[in-house]
C-alpha cells in the first residue's frame, strides 16, 4: 500500500510537470507592465507615469469637450539606438480588447509631446499624449521603431484628480 502511495504520487507530479511544459506559452510583449515600470520595445524605452481623466481641455468657451472623456497619459520615451528613430503612435485596448488611437489634435493639452516625433539616440521625450475614450480600464500599447514589437502598461481606472469638489453641507 505505502508502494501505491508513492507511485501514485509520482505519477501525478509526473503528469503535471508533462502537462505545464505543453501549455502554449505568452506571446513575446504579452505581459502587462504596471505604470512607473521601463518598458523596452526594440530601441524605445517607455515609462508611463500617470493617467488623469479630463471631463474638458481648456476653460471657458475655448474648452474642449470630448465625445465621451479625454484621457491624457503622461509618459517619457527613450531612444536607446543608435540611429534617429520615428515613435509610432500609441493606443490603449480595454479589457474586451476593442482599441482606440491616441488623437492627433494635442489642443489645449498641457505638455502635449506631439503625434508624430522623432526621437534622435539618447534622447528623451517627456509630456502627455491624448485619448477620446469611454472611462474605464485600458492597457496603453507601445511599440517598437518598426511597429513589429509589442507591449502593454495597465492604466487603472481613477478619477482621483478630477474629482468636482462637493461643498460641506449646510448646518
Amino acid at each position: 500500500m505505502r508502494y501505491f502511495r508513492h507511485a501514485a504520487g509520482g505519477a501525478l507530479l509526473l503528469s503535471l510537470a508533462a502537462w505545464s511544459g505543453c501549455a502554449p506559452e505568452a506571446a513575446p510583449g504579452a505581459a502587462v507592465h504596471p505604470m512607473g515600470e521601463r518598458v523596452t520595445t526594440g530601441s524605445l524605452v517607455y515609462n508611463v507615469f500617470e493617467a488623469q481623466w479630463k471631463a474638458q481641455l481648456g476653460d471657458g468657451a475655448q474648452a474642449r469637450v470630448p465625445k465621451d472623456r479625454f484621457l491624457l497619459v503622461r509618459l517619457s520615451i527613450a531612444n536607446g539606438g543608435s540611429a534617429e528613430l520615428m515613435v509610432p503612435t500609441l493606443s490603449i485596448v480595454d479589457d474586451s480588447g476593442q482599441t482606440y488611437q491616441e488623437l492627433s489634435d494635442g489642443e489645449s493639452v498641457p505638455n502635449w509631446i506631439g503625434f508624430l516625433r522623432h526621437v534622435k539616440p539618447a534622447e528623451n521625450l517627456e509630456g502627455n499624449i491624448v485619448f477620446d475614450v469611454p472611462p474605464k480600464h485600458y492597457r496603453l500599447r507601445v511599440a517598437d521603431e518598426n511597429g513589429q514589437k509589442t507591449a502593454d502598461v495597465d492604466i487603472p481606472l481613477n478619477f482621483g484628480g478630477d474629482a468636482p469638489s462637493i461643498p460641506p453641507p449646510s448646518q
